[in-house]
């Protein structure tokens, strides 16, 4: 679905030669550095409980276009990042000319990945013709086209940030962190605020390693300095807090989003479960942030806070049954390296995904060609308000 002026599309396979994502839309002169992107890709590969794949994976990318002397022109945005073992491991298997060897074709389908339903609704004979897309590494292209929509939204005063609230059975308490706290967050091996609690989660981490399985968990994205208006009550597909769910629901592994208190205020009465509107200084203002910044598909001004669940990875090193697609015999899933838990990471992927939504909403409300002209919108619209 494409909504707004502001797009992005990736392309490129989990061991292909290379990801590649395209932004189009983004107004000129945000600043944007090689660094600050090797930063953003760098904290998404880091985590406890990751799998040896990311001290392989350095994440070397190309900004190919749309960019001149440290800020963005306007024009499309390109971005390639290269996978670091195509040439000496998997130049052959991904090759994209003549047969496929029958030795090198997958026909055990994994469960709780895309194997299954993918080769059926395709008709192919070879899963890896699915899984090598449907790969989490496809994250690392959202997470650089991310660190560009960040870049826009600070020149602004918005600030996207994320935490780990919970690694398996192992939930923090607590205060929600503010964009300050970032550095503290991403010098925790989990991602967690709460140092006792972090190291509990590590712990968890560690155990579940030894019995060789996986773990998931939930992690909490929160924006700082979201005007309100952003989205629409007037279609369904204009809803702010249906579009950010979508986006958090596409990262891989994602089976549950939450907005605000979410599934907590299902069991409150209605007298509970929402945020009274006072005036304060002769401006309008909240009691309680229960909504989670968002009322009708309108983000209010409060912060925009939501949570994301993430199911255990079904890759797992004690592999799950399934069935070989040309035999019809039972047997087990392939084994191959895997996280034992990436909620830590989740968060990271979380804030991109949150980011473009929230750009693409800020510039459908106040446009602009080059950031001085939509900062000027958007004052201008602030200013106006009660």
């Amino acid at each position: 679905m494409m909504v707004g002026m502001l797009r992005m599309l990736t392309a490129g396979e989990s061991h292909g030669k290379a990801l590649v994502a395209v932004l189009e839309g983004l107004p000129a002169g945000v600043p944007i550095s090689p660094k600050e992107v090797a930063g953003e890709l760098a904290r998404r590969r880091h985590g406890y409980g990751r799998s040896g794949r990311q001290r392989l994976e350095a994440d070397r990318f190309e900004i190919v276009s749309g960019v001149r002397h440290g800020r963005t022109l306007g024009s499309p945005i390109g971005i390639t990042i290269e996978n670091a073992e195509w040439e000496a491991k998997y130049k052959g298997l991904m090759a994209v000319e003549g047969e496929p060897d029958p030795a090198e074709r997958l026909t055990r389908p994994r469960p709780g990945h895309a194997d299954l339903p993918g080769v059926q609704k395709y008709g192919f004979d070879d899963v890896r013709n699915v899984l090598e897309r449907a790969s989490a590494r496809e994250t690392a292209a959202r997470v650089a086209v991310g660190s560009f929509c960040k870049a826009f939204l600070a020149e602004l005063g918005i600030a996207v940030i994320s935490h780990a609230v919970r690694i398996g059975k192992v939930t923090a308490r607590g205060r929600t962190p503010g964009p300050a706290d970032l550095d503290a967050i991403d010098a925790s091996p989990v991602r967690c605020l709460d140092p006792a609690t972090g190291a509990r989660m590590a712990r968890e981490i560690d155990r579940v390693r030894k019995e060789r399985d996986t773990l998931g968990g939930v992690f909490e994205v929160v924006a700082y300095g979201v005007p309100s208006g952003l989205g629409s009550h007037v279609q369904y597909d204009r809803k702010l807090d249906a579009r950010l769910a979508l986006a958090l629901m596409s990262i891989q592994s994602v089976k549950g989003v939450e907005v605000g208190d979410g599934f907590a205020s299902a069991s409150r009465p209605g007298s509970k479960a929402h945020d009274e509107i006072v005036s304060r200084a002769g401006h309008l203002a909240r009691t309680s942030a229960r909504a989670g910044g968002i009322e009708g598909g309108m983000s209010t001004g409060q912060p925009i806070r939501l949570r994301a669940a993430m199911k255990p990875f079904s890759t797992v090193p004690k592999p799950l049954s399934t069935v070989d697609l040309v035999t019809g015999e039972p047997t087990v899933a392939i084994q191959q390296r895997t996280d034992v838990c990436a909620v830590p990471a989740g968060g990271v992927v979380g804030e991109s995904a949150v980011a473009f939504v929230l750009a693409q909403a800020v510039l459908e409300k106040f446009g602009g060609d080059s950031v001085p002209e939509t900062r000027r919108n958007l004052q201008a619209y602030v200013d106006g308000l009660s």
